[in-house]
Order: structure tokens, then C-alpha cells, then sequence
């Protein structure tokens, strides 16, 4: 008996180890109010809290796993699996699926967003590239970045599926940042998309994509059309004042007034049940999440490290900005879910995965730099 206990200590130890306990806590938090919200959003459904409650648990698994690997055997294996994740993005433009265009691919048990995939593979890659040439990084090196990042943004693009190819490129545009590339250069990235903007206008977006756009400059200019969804979202963000109406009791949601009340505008459903206190909890617990992950790239022992996790971390800062911005009419509407609150199966996999990486970053430290 004492051999057995003092293995399953043994064992508990070790899983302590590969794991940050302060960013888990953090994320189990998220998880948790999610849970809760998705149970309300989807009017009291069990069946979405347990499937949603399904992908968490393959998420925490590969969160689990991820954070066992070495930043050394990860960076070893960087180009072949940026190359593999490329290859269901190619097929999803053939055997595709979706509301917009070809964003899913039918594995029979569930649909599969190859997209999610880059939101990995890609900041590896770029911080694999980076990491190899002398820093900050010269014109050359920028160059052969910005092609990189290219590639799986304009395949996500080809979709099309705006909202994801940004948040893809955001991601490799940070390990870019990271490598000490100064700011001018983004000022002239910047300055370059905006004069493209007429031309992708015109010849790029599709209607449904000039319509998010000119809803989000006027949405009262069509309010029982394009502009209902942000105006209900808005006007359930409003009706949560400080506390909220309380769990279960929003109007906004229950009704149906808010669309897609359970994916894309669930932030909304609990800023009207939770109110301003409960936005601010949230608020704070994704801020913990982006300092805890910036906190760890600053104390990598690599530069490969340094710049996959805080590209990671930047990133997920990125998808709550982009959600809130989205849902308070700040931003135009690109189907972007809100971290761990939204309910989806390869995005809350994906971005566990992710984090199971900073966490390997963490734990592989040396102990005299923890």
C-alpha cells in the first residue's frame, strides 16, 4: 500500500510540474463562467454545457501534453508541423463547408475548422524563422517573414474568412513585433493596406462583407436588417447596468433578440446578466491570462521561446479585443469568438493548445529563473 501511495504521489508531482498553476486557474475560471453563461444563453440547455464541457476536457488534454514537450523539441519539429497544417487548409477550399464559403470540413462526429490550426503553427514558424537570423531582424529577413505569414493568411482569405485570416496574421505579425522590429515598419504595413482598401473593396470583399462593414459605420441605417445585431447587442450591454438582471434572466437572449447568443455574441448575454461587475471579473481574469503569458516569454531562456509565447499571449489579447470591440459596435462584425466563453469545439481546442505550449516554456525553465 505505501508503495502504491508513494507512486501516486510520484505521479502528482510530475504532473504538478509540467503545468503553470497560477495560468490554470486562471483559464478553469474562464471555463467555468463560460459553462455557466452557455447554460443560460442556450436556455437552460444541459446537452451544450456537456458537449462544450467535452472540448474543454480535449482542450485541457492537449494543453496537458503540450506542456510536457521542451521549447527545444518543439522548435525541432516547428517546419513540419507549420507544413502538415497547411494541408487541411488546402482541402477545406475543395471539400469545404459553411455558411460564408468553405470554413469546415465534415468529419462525420464533428466539424473541423482547419483554420485554428495556423493560429499555432503559424507564430511557431515565425518564431522558428526569427529565431535563426540575427536580430532585429534585417530587410531580408522581413521579407522572407512577411511571406510566411502570407501564405496561410491568403488560403484562409480564399475562404473567405476575414476575421480568422486576421487574427492568423496578427499572431506572426507579433513574433515580428518581439524580434525588435521597429515601429515604422508597421506604420508602413498599415499605410500599405489602406491604400489597397479601395481596390479589395471593389474587387476582394464579397456583399455579405461590405454589408458588416457599412453596418458598423451606421447600423441604425438598417435596423430591423444588418444593423439588428449590434443594435440588440448594444442594447443588451446597456440593459446590465452595474449587477445585471442575474443568471438566467436576460431579456435580450431569452427572446432571441441577440443572434448567435450562444457563439459569437455570448459576451453580450453576460454583460446584460452579470452586468459591468461581471464584465469587469472576466475582463480581469483575460487580462491575468496576457500578463501571466507575457510574464513568462520575459523569462524564456531562448529567443524561440521568448517569441512564441509572447506572440501566443499578444494574440489571445487580440481575440478578446476584437469580440468585445465586435459585440459594443466599436468594431465591424468578423465572426471572431470570445475566448473560452463562446461555444466551438476547434477554437477552444486550438487556443488551449496554444497555452499548453506557453506553459512548456514556463516549466522548462531553468528553476534558478522561476
Amino acid at each position: 500500500m505505501s508503495l502504491i501511495l508513494r507512486w501516486l504521489l510520484d505521479l502528482a508531482a510530475r504532473f504538478a510540474r509540467t503545468l503553470d498553476w497560477p495560468l490554470l486557474a486562471a483559464l478553469l475560471a474562464l471555463m467555468g463562467i463560460g459553462l455557466a453563461v452557455l447554460y443560460s444563453a442556450g436556455g437552460q440547455s444541459m446537452s451544450l454545457v456537456i458537449a462544450q464541457g467535452g472540448r474543454f476536457a480535449v482542450g485541457l488534454g492537449a494543453l496537458w501534453a503540450l506542456s510536457r514537450v521542451s521549447p527545444a523539441q518543439l522548435r525541432n519539429w516547428t517546419p513540419l508541423v507549420f507544413g502538415v497544417s497547411l494541408v487541411p487548409l488546402l482541402a477545406v477550399l475543395f471539400i469545404g463547408t459553411g455558411k460564408h464559403g468553405s470554413h469546415w470540413i465534415n468529419l462525420g462526429v464533428f466539424y473541423f475548422q482547419p483554420a485554428e490550426l495556423l493560429k499555432l503553427s503559424l507564430p511557431m514558424m515565425a518564431a522558428w524563422y526569427l529565431n535563426s537570423r540575427p536580430l532585429p531582424p534585417r530587410l531580408d529577413t522581413v521579407l522572407v517573414a512577411v511571406a510566411i505569414i502570407a501564405v496561410p493568411t491568403g488560403l484562409i482569405l480564399l475562404q473567405p474568412d476575414f476575421g480568422t485570416a486576421m487574427l492568423v496574421a496578427t499572431s506572426g505579425a507579433f513574433a515580428l513585433y518581439l524580434s525588435g522590429l521597429p515601429w515604422w515598419w508597421f506604420g508602413m504595413a498599415f499605410a500599405g493596406v489602406a491604400a489597397v482598401a479601395p481596390v479589395a473593396w471593389f474587387w476582394l470583399l464579397k456583399p455579405y462583407q461590405k454589408d458588416r462593414i457599412l453596418t458598423f459605420l451606421d447600423p441604425e441605417s438598417d435596423p430591423l436588417g444588418t444593423g439588428w445585431n449590434i443594435i440588440q447587442s448594444k442594447i443588451a450591454i446597456g440593459a446590465g447596468g452595474l449587477s445585471g438582471k442575474g443568471w438566467g434572466q436576460g431579456s435580450q437572449s431569452h427572446l432571441n433578440y441577440i443572434p448567435e447568443h450562444t457563439t459569437d455574441f455570448i459576451f453580450a448575454v453576460l454583460s446584460e446578466e452579470f452586468g459591468w461587475i461581471g464584465v469587469a471579473v472576466v475582463l480581469a481574469l483575460y487580462m491575468f491570462v496576457v500578463g501571466r503569458c507575457l510574464w513568462i516569454a520575459a523569462g524564456a531562456r531562448d529567443g524561440y521561446s521568448r517569441l512564441l509565447a509572447g506572440s501566443l499571449g499578444l494574440a489571445f489579447c487580440v481575440y478578446v479585443i476584437v469580440n468585445g470591440g465586435m459585440i459594443a459596435g466599436l468594431l465591424p462584425v468578423v465572426g471572431v469568438p470570445m475566448p473560452l466563453l463562446s461555444y466551438g469545439g476547434t477554437s477552444a481546442v486550438s487556443l488551449l493548445a496554444g497555452l499548453g505550449v506557453v506553459m512548456a516554456v514556463r516549466v522548462h525553465r531553468p528553476v534558478h529563473a522561476r
